[in-house]
């Protein structure tokens, strides 16, 4: 189906796209992402079909629209903070705390295939975009970034399904406890 495009800054254009973005949260979290449809977003949010696509091709772009503004916040995160390496993933962690019914329907049991590789991608370009930042490049930063970004998301998905007793601020730090071997290992990497 053909998306008619929608001015962006136009604050009708942002209030229908937060309604389906906020009725496609509630029905990922409420059955998971493989029991939703485009019309149960659309009847959710109280907005036709038609309107639904002048916005988005379908609910995987609106889902990416969701996770590319996460992105953008954790980035905006990690410029107002320290030059640490990963410094986002406070950001990452403490959103997913926040929001854990929304992380455990992403990332968890009941999250769909194509749900959970989205927010991998997202995960993994974090990942790299901030090793890039200070230095790594070519093999080195291509393995690195895949170990890093599998084990971020691996943890969070233990943390969110298990219900996990720890605090944020753990999580954290024992994220970077066991991430920082991996890190200093990466600089010995040879370029292919």
């Amino acid at each position: 189906m053909e998306v008619k495009t929608a001015n962006p800054n136009d604050r009708r254009v942002l209030r229908t796209r937060r309604m389906l973005r906020d009725a496609l949260i509630e029905l990922i979290t409420q059955r998971g992402w493989d029991n939703i449809s485009v019309q149960d977003v659309c009847d959710r949010a109280d907005v036709g079909r038609s309107t639904f696509y002048t916005h988005f091709a379908d609910k995987e772009e609106l889902l990416l629209g969701g996770f590319d503004d996460l992105r953008k916040m954790l980035r905006a995160q990690k410029s107002a903070t320290s030059g640490d390496t990963l410094a986002f993933v406070r950001g990452l962690i403490e959103h997913a705390f926040e929001h854990s019914q929304l992380f455990r329907a992403i990332i968890g049991k009941r999250a769909g295939h194509i749900v959970e590789k989205r927010f991998r991608q997202t995960v993994t370009a974090l990942v790299k975009d901030d090793l890039a930042s200070h230095g790594l490049a070519g093999r080195a930063l291509d393995l690195t970034t895949h170990y890093v970004g599998g084990a971020l998301v691996e943890l969070l998905t233990w943390w969110i399904d298990t219900r996990n007793a720890l605090q944020p601020t753990e999580l954290e730090q024992l994220f970077h406890r066991l991430t920082t071997p991996v890190l200093v290992a990466s600089r010995g990497i040879k370029s292919a």
